[in-house]
């Protein structure tokens, strides 16, 4: 694996600990696919820290459990700022 993949596999599970973002958040900070951070972080990450790796996966992990509530409460906002607005 090239220095740099290794490299911004650690700088992507340090972001996801450090501002217990979800997989969305850390792609649009890197400026990288969902589907490379998350196979930066359950396997390339693996290889190089794995300690890292299963940390960032703890925050994945909460992220995906609750993201049906967040997906609610955005609907919700939504709709509010609509009636708000007289829509």
């Amino acid at each position: 694996m090239k220095d740099y993949i290794e490299e911004r596999a650690v700088s992507i599970a340090n972001y996801i600990i450090d501002c217990n973002a979800t997989v969305r958040q850390t792609a649009k900070e890197f400026g990288v696919s969902k589907s490379t951070v998350h196979k930066d972080v359950t396997d390339r990450l693996m290889q190089v820290n794995p300690t890292l790796a299963k940390q960032a996966r703890k925050v994945l992990d909460v992220n995906k459990s609750e993201r049906h509530i967040r997906g609610g409460l955005a609907t919700r906002e939504k709709y509010l700022h609509q009636h708000e607005m007289g829509l």
